[in-house]
């Protein structure tokens, strides 16, 4: 299938049509209207800074239901002792910056760039972003954020300065999020990590009805 190339519209095309690595468009920008008309079509942006915006629906999907949350032998005693301070929407500022700068393994860098950060500091400005964080005293350490939409919330990337603080802040989250009615937490891409905490693959149909969009 080709890849689409987007116009000034805010017109996407169907999420299904992507390629087998689940790219499916290129161009536009990130302003807040074509960010929100993308994830409210399981579509989200992913690229390096020096190439043009990628827009991605992979097939199938990796999510978990919080329903389905494992906690791990570590994870498990910092919930029961609250090991950490746990708030949301405290410091979206500063974990969607600690999300920029701080070093994965593996990875040479990082795809959150100035322009992803303003665009989804303005989205938490808007109220769509959302933001999880985990302090030791006053101390910001662990956290995440992403986009939430009715029941499904769209996580973008996390962050930790202490060991599992960002599986205590994902923990402590999704069983928020499980409270308030959100039965679907989109991780995009395949993790050990999140698996481990219970994601895993479902088609990219499935995942398109959670959405309430047609297969």
């Amino acid at each position: 299938m080709p890849v689409f190339s987007l116009d000034d519209t805010l017109n996407f095309p169907h999420p299904a049509l992507a390629e087998e690595d689940g790219l499916l468009a290129v161009g536009g920008d990130l302003s807040p209207e074509r960010l929100l008309a993308a994830y409210r079509l399981g579509i989200f942006p992913w690229y390096n800074e020096d190439e043009p915006v990628l827009w991605w629906s992979p097939d199938p999907r990796f999510v978990l239901f919080p329903s389905e949350l494992k906690l791990s032998k570590s994870v498990r005693p910092l919930l029961n002792k609250n090991a950490f301070r746990f708030t949301v929407n405290k410091a979206f500022a500063e974990v969607i910056a600690h999300c920029r700068e701080v070093p994965r393994a593996g990875q040479e860098g990082t795809w959150i760039s100035q322009e992803v950060e303003n665009a989804y500091t303005e989205l938490h400005r808007r109220g769509y972003a959302h933001s999880a964080e985990v302090w030791e005293n006053d101390t910001l350490v662990g956290g995440l954020y992403g986009i939430r939409l009715g029941t499904v919330f769209f996580g973008e990337s996390m962050f930790s300065l202490r060991s599992n603080a960002s599986r205590y802040a994902f923990a402590k989250y999704a069983q928020l999020l499980h409270k308030d009615g959100v039965q679907l937490i989109d991780c995009q891409v395949y993790t050990a990590y999140l698996e481990s905490m219970g994601a895993r693959m479902i088609e990219g149909k499935e995942f398109r009805n959670h959405l309430g969009l047609q297969a």
